[in-house]
């Protein structure tokens, strides 16, 4: 089941909110759980067993961990804990990648297992590695609660694609949460427009990029087209899933970390990545990066360290070696900014900046999404007219025209203006008076927009799904 559906958004969502509204607060933990399964079982069948043998898994080490925190005891738990984990995240995402690799280099024919990866493991297994990390280091106590240990483990409005909720962020609300009427209105705004993200734009630049991949048209505007459309699919598509998943978390009481913050208004690639997936890097930083020794090492070490943690985010991302590359890509550039591009930007005019930016992202995107490094070369080529002759064709100006307004709207979109605008327009008397009446009326708007796409159009699955 997809948050962009209409069966989640016309029955399996007000059926859960109804029954959670009305259930007392004893039970709000319980309702959350069974209807997490359900949502999850419902897309994923038996893989929902491995949310629960997480879930007792982690709950188990974490009350033994506490129980003998400060001895060695303690620390092979947390090693056990970790070493779970890691296991059913490297077998499910990474055991092909390895076999395939081995035969190329071996020569061998060991063959393939074919497993299917569980929609949102790279994700909740960080998640519930955060928690064992967390108790050992003292910084929360391990949860008394199978159920509400489980909640946090298998909550669905976060569960499939983020954003990565550490359960030090809602421990104290997963006990006592309040409801309010604002809280749910904000809720709804959010899921609304997260919604809208979705299913109007991201879908829409969706299209693009497959018409590129399916066309026999090699041309320069072609080729930018595909780049620019799929670095705002992925934005659209990304914020609007952690949007709804925050807007879904306010209508059941709880307060997510916000994940995205306008990444494409950065005047640096350092900059860029404290805007982009922040509940990733953030993880990253604490976990992996700062254990390391950080940037308290020697130059050599703090390099090392670096590209480690980005060879490891884009492993993260998929077991492909265009993902590995893609992680050593932003390492690499972020070395160089620390160590020379920093001044050098800090003198440049910030539109300069902006530009460098989005020109180190766009391509980083070409590579993130090719089927292997030589597609990736082959497209990046193509952009700056290596591989073609043409500048455009017939098939290229038809799309860019048909995708024109779209492409604008979603451009304008991925930065602040229109929430500014807004604000500005909502900040006086008048304004807020206007704001009651045309708020409701825009966001029913565009869940009726929404509905009509979701039901006439063909649907692209949520691309965090694969991760």
């Amino acid at each position: 089941m997809i948050f962009s559906s209409i069966t989640f958004i016309y029955y399996f969502l007000p059926i859960t909110l109804l029954i959670y509204y009305l259930v007392p607060k004893n039970f709000k933990n319980l309702v959350l759980l069974i209807s997490s399964l359900i949502f999850y079982l419902s897309g994923e069948g038996w893989y929902v067993s491995l949310l629960l043998f997480s879930s007792v898994s982690d709950y188990l080490h974490s009350l033994a961990i506490e129980k003998y925190r400060g001895t060695k005891k303690a620390k092979y738990l947390l090693i056990s804990s970790i070493v779970i984990n890691i296991g059913l995240l490297g077998y499910f995402k990474y055991t092909d990648f390895f076999i395939s690799n081995i035969n190329a280099v071996l020569g061998t024919s060991i063959p393939l297992l074919h497993t299917k990866l569980p929609v949102g493991i790279s994700f909740f297994t960080f998640q519930t590695m955060s928690y064992t990390i967390d108790v050992y280091r003292g910084r929360v106590r391990a949860q008394k609660s199978l159920t509400s240990l489980a909640t946090f483990v298998c909550l669905f409005p976060q569960l499939v694609a983020g954003p990565i909720v550490r359960y030090s962020d809602i421990d104290a609300q997963l006990e006592n949460r309040t409801i309010t009427l604002s809280q749910i209105s904000y809720g709804i705004e959010r899921f609304v427009i997260g919604l809208s993200k979705k299913v109007i734009i991201a879908n829409n630049m969706g299209e693009l990029c497959k018409l590129y991949i399916d066309s026999g048209e090699i041309t320069v505007l072609f080729a930018w087209l595909y780049a620019i459309g799929f670095t705002l699919q992925i934005y659209f598509d990304f914020s609007g899933y952690s949007d709804m998943a925050i807007g879904l978390g306010a209508m059941f009481g709880f307060t997510f970390p916000e994940n995205f913050n306008y990444p494409y208004i950065s005047k640096s690639i350092t900059e860029f990545w404290r805007r982009w997936h922040m509940t990733l890097s953030s993880w990253f930083k604490d976990y992996v990066y700062i254990p390391m020794g950080g940037n308290r090492v020697s130059k050599p070490r703090w390099i090392f360290n670096i590209v480690t943690v980005w060879f490891l985010t884009g492993f993260w991302h998929g077991a492909q070696w265009n993902f590995i590359a893609w992680g050593i890509l932003f390492g690499a550039v972020l070395v160089f900014e620390k160590l020379v591009l920093s001044k050098v930007l800090d003198k440049m005019p910030k539109i300069i900046n902006h530009i460098y930016v989005l020109i180190i992202v766009i391509i980083s995107f070409v590579l993130f999404n090719a089927t292997s490094i030589t597609a990736a070369f082959k497209d990046i080529g193509m952009l700056f007219g290596f591989g073609t002759s043409a500048i455009y064709g017939m098939q290229s100006v038809y799309y860019f025209k048909s995708y024109a307004v779209m492409m604008i709207i979603a451009i304008i979109g991925a930065t602040p203006i229109p929430k500014n605008i807004c604000d500005k327009v909502f900040s006086s008397n008048i304004g807020k008076k206007v704001e009651i009446i045309v708020k409701p009326l825009c966001l029913a708007i565009l869940v009726i927009v929404c509905t009509a796409y979701i039901v006439d159009g063909s649907f692209n699955p949520f691309l965090y799904f694969r991760f």
